[in-house]
């Protein structure tokens, strides 16, 4: 598989499990565990973060890998990878900081672009990770409009919505913002009742249309359901009261941290770094709890 940078091959490890190990010892990989999913700041020990959606996303797509005898190795080191350049607090996190830089520079920010430059850019002091090429791809495009060139890549992209839409519906009535018998009755009885039972519902599905089919594909009916079960989660969960009460205090973070950063550039993390990627890189890979941190430094100066 092709690298940016010509490497040797391992003796013991395929390309893509090369690929794998660097993502998992990466700086960023290890952020994740302080990231938010969800919740913001949640009081619980059992919440899930960014990173163990990230590693329930790629164990759910090397399954399916193995039981299509595709190329496991890739599967996973994507699915490991997908959401590194994730930002503090979530996708409210993600709004604000598009937002903030659209204004400010024109360039706005999406988590996939910006995981690929993570992995490219920033990683191993700027000198990046030279993963292979269809690592980097299946990255890139895990969201985006085009679909990954792999079956492999395309496997994350559909799983990593199975994964967060049923690990989300466990943490919502956890946290007491969803009780179990508010979940849509009619995509309950497609897709089964539990978690696990929703999982192996679409897993199962999604190996039995994609395997004669030669394309990852999910059948009509399981696929419907999870449509409308993941519309349910939006309504609900994602842009519910509980998430909207957190939005306006990590909007007032999220900005002020762009703009303390835009007065005064921070340091580039990657060679040529403009002062619009200077700024992002620096904001993007913070943990929620450094940015609480830095914005509490900001406050005092704020208030004076």
């Amino acid at each position: 598989a092709r690298r940016a940078v010509a490497e040797e091959d391992s003796p013991v490890r395929t390309p893509f499990a090369r690929d794998r190990d660097r993502i998992v010892h990466s700086k960023a990989f290890r952020r994740l565990k302080h990231k938010t999913q969800v919740f913001i700041s949640p009081e619980g020990d059992h919440y899930r973060t960014r990173l163990t959606h990230t590693l329930e996303t790629g164990g759910i797509a090397r399954t399916v890998a193995r039981a299509l005898a595709l190329n496991e190795d890739l599967t996973e080191a994507i699915g490991l990878g997908h959401d590194l350049g994730h930002p503090p607090f979530g996708h409210i996190g993600e709004s604000v900081l598009d937002r903030r830089l659209r204004e400010l520079y024109g360039t706005g920010f999406r988590h996939n672009e910006h995981s690929l430059r993570v992995v490219e850019h920033i990683e191993r002091e700027g000198r990046g990770l030279n993963l292979t090429e269809p690592v980097r791809d299946g990255i890139l495009r895990h969201t985006r409009p085009e679909a990954p060139a792999t079956l492999e890549g395309r496997i994350v992209r559909l799983v990593d919505r199975i994964a967060y839409i049923n690990h989300d519906i466990d943490d919502a009535v956890r946290a007491g913002v969803l009780d179990a018998t508010e979940l849509p009755r009619p995509e309950l009885a497609v897709l089964g009742e539990t978690g696990s039972a929703r999982i192996d519902t679409l897993v199962r599905d999604l190996v039995e249309h994609s395997a004669p089919a030669g394309e990852i594909v999910q059948g009509e009916e399981v696929g419907a359901a999870m449509a409308r079960l993941r519309d349910f989660m939006f309504e609900r969960v994602y842009l519910g009261a509980a998430v909207r009460a957190e939005q306006k205090r990590i909007e007032g973070v999220v900005s002020a941290l762009v703009g303390a950063c835009a007065e005064r550039p921070p340091p580039p993390l990657a060679a040529g770094a403009s002062e619009a990627e200077r700024v992002t890189d620096w904001i993007a890979g913070m943990t929620d709890r450094y940015a609480e941190r830095a914005y509490a430094e900001l406050a005092p100066a704020g208030g004076s």
